[in-house]
């Protein structure tokens, strides 16, 4: 009794000592105030350039697209919940998870968190609660109306989870009439190539985005099945965004999708605050820095840096799908989608973008990428696009420490 209670101290050090590390890693600790904006952004191919040539092989990419993957069975057939389905995917609720050929997989939510006012409050929570829903989520029983036919799907981003990415928006939608639905997906541990992240409880996202989007594409399929609609709209944190597109583009999300909302989106790609300036002076030792960086951010982490081949695949031919509307929303203040303004899209045939700088109208919002989604301004830009007569909201929001509104 003794050993263990000794052990007890050493555990939770560990684990205090991996979140921090893990959230440096995702910028939260790099400084304690919003960072300057450039008064020049690099573009695009320089910063693509840079990561090129940190590479010692480029022949030799860190992470090899795997564009199908296999799968396990859908959500109905290899879970345990009471709902009913067909073995396709088409389900009512029922508890369970579909894998793909990383190793990740996909799983429900147990049971509900609180309502939430700051990110960091919302991610301790998960630690220690990692398969929670956001409140107002996940009513499998719920029936759009003819008013708001579509449901929401939320879509949590890398090492986070679907309760500490949406418990500030999640209710506020609900109690706006809608069905609201969210799920864990890209669960892929330290020996699937999920990343340093993935030791903690309920961070997920970590693994390749091919096979998160083909859970996406079972998830979205029992939504509407469940509620009867013809199509969603969607709501894309991060890595949320890209890999909604993901979805869409080659998932048959297009036909199922009304309108998608990116927040801090990679869609671009990310410097990752300068990892292409460090693989080139590291390059000089021949040391591949991508290959090693994998081991700490993961599979999906490599593949949203800029110039990857995931991200030149999935813009090759153009930002948009045709029949889909698109809302996409960046923050200045963002130190994990860098240069925040890659977040923005172009629109192609049969599409239409609207790109919002999140303080543009609203400079006293300094929102960084994690107390993006605890903005008040963003959860009216939400509510806006779902119901254009919904106001827009303009109020102080911190950077990091806090969220809805205040410190």
């Amino acid at each position: 009794m003794r050993r263990s209670t000794r052990r007890r101290p050493l555990s939770a050090a560990v684990l205090v000592g991996v979140s921090l590390l893990a959230m440096g890693f995702g910028g939260v600790g790099a400084s304690a105030d919003p960072a300057p904006v450039p008064s020049e952004q690099p573009t695009e191919q320089q910063l693509a350039d840079n990561i090129a040539q940190g590479l010692k092989n480029p022949a030799a990419h860190p992470i090899a697209d795997s564009g199908s993957a296999g799968s396990s069975g859908s959500a109905c057939t290899s879970g345990s919940g009471a709902g009913s389905g067909n073995g396709s995917g088409d389900c009512y609720g029922g508890s369970g998870s579909s894998s793909g050929s990383s190793g990740g997989h996909s799983s429900d939510t147990v049971g509900y968190g609180p309502a939430s006012t700051s990110f960091l409050a919302a991610f301790g929570y998960g630690l220690l609660n990692p398969n929670v829903a956001p409140p107002g989520t996940n009513d499998w029983n719920c029936k759009p109306t003819a008013e708001h036919p579509e449901p929401v799907v939320l879509v949590h981003g890398t090492w986070e989870n679907a309760y500490d990415n949406f418990a500030f928006v999640s209710q506020p939608i609900k109690d706006a009439g809608y069905c609201v639905y969210t799920f864990n997906y890209g669960q892929s541990n330290l020996l699937e190539g999920g990343g340093l992240g993935s030791v903690l409880p309920g961070a997920n996202g970590t693994g390749l985005i091919q096979d998160s989007a083909k859970q996406l594409a079972t998830f979205v399929d029992r939504v509407l099945t469940a509620t009867g609609a013809p199509k969603v709209n969607m709501v894309g944190h991060s890595q949320g965004g890209v890999m909604s597109r993901q979805y869409l583009k080659f998932e048959g999300g297009a036909s199922k999708v009304d309108h998608l909302m990116t927040f801090g989106a990679t869609n671009h790609g990310t410097s990752l605050d300068g990892i292409g300036a460090l693989g080139r002076a590291i390059n000089n030792f021949g040391i591949d820095v991508l290959g090693l960086v994998e081991i700490f951010v993961g599979h999906s982490g490599i593949q949203q840096t800029i110039g990857s081949d995931f991200i030149n695949t999935l813009n090759a031919g153009g930002d948009t799908v045709p029949g889909v509307d698109y809302t996409v929303v960046g923050t200045r203040y963002d130190e994990v989608t860098n240069p925040y303004d890659l977040t923005f899209l172009q629109a192609g045939p049969g599409a239409t973008v609207r790109n919002i700088t999140l303080q543009d109208g609203c400079e006293q919002d300094l929102s960084d990428h994690l107390t993006l989604m605890y903005s008040p301004r963003v959860l009216s830009i939400i509510l806006n696009t779902l119901d254009p007569s919904q106001p827009l909201a303009c109020t102080f929001n911190p950077w990091l420490f806090g969220g809805g509104g205040k410190l």
